[in-house]
């Protein structure tokens, strides 16, 4: 166990103090949960206490996030989240250069950009490979992403639509008790796209480009016997769909187009029994030529620090319930 210590971070200014400090502490104390220490700032100083590996973590992260605001960056908490992650992993070095490139502006003209390394990767993928595979737990950010990509992809005119779609597979209700047709009964399982468009071209923009056939945003079974050319494809909750159903989406794929397939294998939602495509897609294409996968862990996680840990958690158990399914057969 590394000695206690402690080191003092000097502000250089008030602004730099309060943009760093944040609302009530909340960036101070995101610090303090991530890394173990104890901050306290007075006057232009903030004193930096606990172990002495988690102090120097503490005191570059905080070096990392001065850097931002220099650059006349707002920070947010996920920023600040995203440094203290990085640093635990090793990784802080390459923080700086996930603010380098804007991907786009979202509809209040905020800039939009990877949050941590993992999300680097899974842009950089999309950029090289006709199919991206982004495999991971949900708050790493591949919806969003996904649809940042398929808008900037438009905008450039790299593409003539957008073309969203995902399985109508319920979890844990039954969609044969809902009113209206397919496509109406499977919108509220769609509405994390349609918020993420929202956030990012505004809801005017996005019902307008949905009106003009631009924007589609449809069930998986919509999908069937089409050819999609100069499109921009992603399929969301790729987990829920069977073998047959995943090989018949990826032969939609036309010329100067792109496809995305987002999935988390530990939230499979098919019947007791079927196996899900997205698995098999994993086994069946990893060395073919132009797909890519990108798996994201909890580490990427880009939500509330709760949520990785809740992540964590259920991972941890699912693993115990296994071992304890194995020792009871054997």
């Amino acid at each position: 166990m590394s000695a206690q210590i402690q080191q003092i971070f000097t502000f250089e200014n008030s602004e730099q103090q309060t943009n760093l400090i944040g609302a009530n502490d909340s960036f101070l104390n995101l610090i303090e949960e991530g890394l173990n220490v104890q901050l306290h700032a007075r006057g232009d100083q903030m004193t930096i206490a606990g172990d002495e590996n988690n102090v120097q973590l503490a005191n570059a992260v905080l070096g990392e996030l001065t850097g931002l605001i220099k650059h006349q960056i707002n920070i947010s908490s996920t920023d600040v989240v995203s440094a203290v992650t990085m640093a635990q992993r090793g990784t802080l070095e390459y923080f700086s250069d996930l603010y380098s490139e804007t991907l786009i502006r979202d509809n209040k003209g905020r800039a939009v950009r990877v949050k941590n390394f993992g999300q680097r990767q899974y842009v950089q993928s999309i950029r090289k490979s006709d199919v991206t595979f982004g495999i991971g737990p949900a708050g790493t950010g591949k919806t969003y992403l996904a649809v940042v990509m398929a808008i900037s992809s438009l905008k450039r005119g790299e593409v003539e639509r957008i073309i969203i779609t995902r399985p109508a597979v319920e979890a844990g209700e039954s969609l044969g008790f809902l009113p209206g047709d397919l496509k109406e009964k499977v919108d509220p399982y769609l509405r994390p796209i349609y918020d993420a468009m929202n956030a990012i071209i505004g809801s005017e923009q996005t019902q307008r480009l949905m009106d003009r056939g631009v924007i589609e945003i449809a069930p998986l079974a919509y999908m069937r016997g089409r050819t999609l050319d100069d499109a921009f494809i992603i399929l969301d909750e790729a987990q829920n769909t069977t073998n047959q159903q995943m090989k018949m989406f990826l032969t939609r794929l036309g010329f100067s187009s792109k496809m995305i397939v987002n999935g988390d294998i530990s939230q499979i939602d098919l019947p007791r029994g079927a196996k899900s495509g997205l698995i098999a897609a994993q086994r069946i294409l990893k060395e073919v030529n132009r797909i890519s996968f990108v798996n994201f862990s909890s580490d990427d996680v880009v939500r509330h620090p709760v949520v990785g840990l809740i992540v964590n958690a259920y991972e941890a158990a699912e693993q115990k319930l296994t071992a304890l399914k194995k020792e009871q057969n054997s």
